[in-house]
């Protein structure tokens, strides 16, 4: 886990938001056709106008921090929180 990489991953308001909808996937995203158990599609988060390519950055800048895992299953990406990692920072933050 790489503290300086996290810090700048949550430095983003947008990404802060993305980890706080996959924490309660149920509330944000019911109406995905796939199961919620496989994680979150990428094209679910368009929800604050941005761009597609803009999205999958963020998305990718959140899995490089480990904050969150993929799993592709076609032609979609899912995602779902490293709840381990998440742990893992917040132990850390709090030995500070």
């Amino acid at each position: 886990m790489d503290q300086d990489i996290i810090l700048k991953a949550l430095a983003h308001p947008f990404r802060r938001d993305v980890l706080a909808w996959l924490k309660e996937p149920e509330q944000h995203f019911a109406a995905q056709a796939h199961p919620l158990e496989m994680g979150v599609c990428a094209s679910q988060f368009d929800r604050r106008g941005l761009a597609q390519s803009s999205v999958s950055a963020h998305l990718a800048t959140l899995a490089s921090a480990d904050l969150v895992t993929t799993r592709r299953v076609g032609q979609w990406v899912f995602y779902k929180r490293n709840e381990e990692t998440i742990a893992a920072f917040q132990a850390a933050l709090s030995g500070l």
